[in-house]
């Protein structure tokens, strides 16, 4: 597989000195592995912080700046960041309004955001955890006990960081996360395996002619393997798959998620069977959102996430923020 990199040992470093070159209103520790807002500690404001494996970009350090995080620290290819970065990132951004760490439910980074949170409180800093845990695929998986935390880790990270940047307290801006992550659910389909820059090759099987639905962000296995379908009948799956759980009773939020190598011409028209779909379940549809956001490396496919929201999450999903993967109102 061509790649354009270096050599697989220096792929994270290199591409945050890159972003550090493209993004001055970050401080970018490349050393340590640490992405904050060039602004922070911001005096009153609950810090938010956030991280895991890279290979998902934008998140997490796409997704800080004002309106968002605070601070992401990212980990090696598909690997959780240690409980040191953690510290040092919640050191950083700390105004004495206390830290409130954002955790995909992924084993290794619910260990090491646990033993983070310990240490950064041993230091002085108040710390609150809400933990994403949004993919109704499957129940568990290689890297989970419970369900993976996926798109939805978009919806918390936007709204809590709303609701920070109001200057909400610490246990306001917790309930709010937990609030949007207890509404939001996901879906995702592959319809090619991911390459990580150390393997080189395809991280599992998938045969020309199929696609694998309830698909991972890690490449994990999902529900079933299907021969090809069209976009119209992967909408249907998803989207059904989604309103067995979650019976929204209000309009949602739409995420239509690429997963690092599906092109926005597909990516869109794959909305508008999204959107034909709810239309067809009588659900109201607030706001769409439409890339590439959570990905999975140079996967080929794509993930939904519908997020019940009232009047505040609304407001809070519309109100300003700008970071390098997610800007609008300012």
């Amino acid at each position: 597989m061509k790649m354009l990199i270096n050599v697989p040992e220096t792929v994270v470093a290199d591409a945050l000195r890159g972003m550090a070159a493209a993004h001055p209103e970050l401080t970018v520790d490349v050393e340590n592995r640490v992405v904050v807002r060039k602004d922070a500690p911001v005096a009153g404001k609950v810090a938010l912080v956030s991280g895991g494996g890279s290979g998902h970009e934008p998140l997490h350090g796409g997704f800080v700046g004002p309106g968002m995080l605070s601070a992401a620290c990212p980990g090696e290819v598909f690997t959780s960041p240690v409980p040191d970065q953690m510290v040092r990132a919640a050191a950083a951004v700390d105004s004495g309004a206390g830290v409130l760490f954002v955790v995909k439910n992924y084993t290794g980074d619910v260990l090491n955001f646990d033993m983070a949170a310990e240490l950064a409180e041993d230091e002085g800093i108040q710390v609150a955890k809400v933990l994403v845990d949004d993919d109704v695929a499957v129940t568990d998986s290689l890297y989970t006990a419970g369900r993976r935390g996926t798109g939805a880790t978009l919806f918390v990270e936007k709204i809590a960081g709303a609701a920070a940047e109001e200057g909400l307290p610490l246990e306001r801006v917790e309930a709010v996360a937990r609030q949007v992550n207890e509404n939001s659910r996901s879906f995702g389909v592959a319809l090619s395996a991911c390459t990580t820059p150390a393997k080189g090759s395809p991280t599992f099987d998938l045969p020309a002619g199929e696609l694998e639905l309830g698909i991972g962000i890690h490449g994990e296995p999902g529900r079933e393997r299907r021969p090809m379908m069209t976009s119209g009948e992967i909408a249907e799956v998803a989207v059904d798959a989604i309103l067995e759980d979650l019976a929204p009773r209000s309009p949602v939020l739409v995420l239509v998620n690429g997963m690092g190598a599906t092109p926005l011409l597909e990516l869109y028209g794959f909305n508008a069977e999204v959107q034909r779909v709810l239309g067809e379940r009588g659900v109201p549809v607030a706001r769409v959102l439409v890339g590439n956001y959570v990905t999975s490396l140079d996967m080929a496919g794509a993930s939904v996430t519908l997020c019940q929201i009232d009047e505040e999450l609304l407001r809070l999903w519309d109100a300003p923020v700008r970071t390098p993967g997610l800007r609008w109102g300012m």
